[in-house]
């Protein structure tokens, strides 16, 4: 495949051009024309790129990617990433808040899915827009309960504040560092938010307003944009895929 095709076809799906973020979404480094392989990851850094380099994959799709506003030099660790990516013909293809909050292929939507959920209101006001989503149970489940899937579906190590309702019928996702959401999540009633990245300030908060709040992990909660669009490639484009898992354990 051309990488041009493929590279319209993602900027048209995650309609990246209609969001301010401080992330460059979309193709950030150009490398072959022909696309083979494509890998998809969490971070663009040197674990991944010299992972994809191994796999023979020609173009690497990153949540997070190298260019946040634009570039101020090209030496220390960007000349060693850029250096490696061009030394090598490999693409690097960045989506971050558009991935966050895609209604079906995001990582908010995703998580939701994962738990049983489908995402029916958005949330989580974010550079004026929303990124997070709430899924509402037909039937109120204990938190414990709720909890082990949490716990088999996105990450076995959580950071519990159960400040709320032993029950559970709303949920609300906001992945990666969401805890600007969480007064936003106790406007909408949600009885457990699951984000990221834990906060200290955020205990107060949540013990006052009375709300259960997961902490599932930033990379753990971000791994489920990046592995939805990678199965949307593999359907749409004769390339072989493969996620590349790179844990932080953050």
């Amino acid at each position: 495949m051309k990488l041009y095709e493929i590279v319209e076809f993602l900027d048209d799906l995650l309609k990246v051009k209609e969001w301010q973020d401080k992330s460059n979404n979309g193709l950030q480094v150009e490398g072959k024309e022909e696309i083979k392989k494509v890998a998809f990851a969490v971070d663009a850094c040197m674990d991944v790129f010299e992972r994809a380099k191994e796999s023979n994959a020609d173009m690497i799709v990153v949540h997070h990617g190298l260019i946040w506003g634009g570039i101020d030099y090209v030496k220390g660790v960007v000349k060693r990433r850029l250096e490696f990516l061009l030394k090598n013909g490999i693409s690097l293809y960045a989506v971050h808040l558009p991935l966050d909050a895609h209604p079906s292929l995001g990582n908010n939507a995703q998580i939701l899915k994962a738990l049983g959920l489908e995402p029916t209101e958005s949330f989580g006001v974010y550079q004026g827009k929303e990124i997070g989503y709430i899924g509402v149970y037909d039937e109120s489940k204990p938190l414990e309960d709720v909890l082990k899937v949490v716990r088999e579906n996105i990450n076995e190590s959580l950071m519990v504040l159960d400040f709320g309702s032993r029950n559970i019928s709303r949920i609300g996702v906001v992945s990666g560092r969401g805890c600007f959401a969480l007064v936003e999540a106790v406007e909408k009633k949600v009885d457990l938010f699951i984000t990221g990245e834990q906060d200290h300030s955020v205990y107060h908060l949540a013990k006052e307003c009375g709300i259960n709040v997961v902490f599932a992990g930033h990379y753990a909660t971000e791994t489920f944009g990046v592995k939805a669009l990678m199965r949307v490639i593999a359907g749409e484009f004769d390339v072989d895929v493969e996620f590349i898992d790179v844990p932080t354990g953050l």
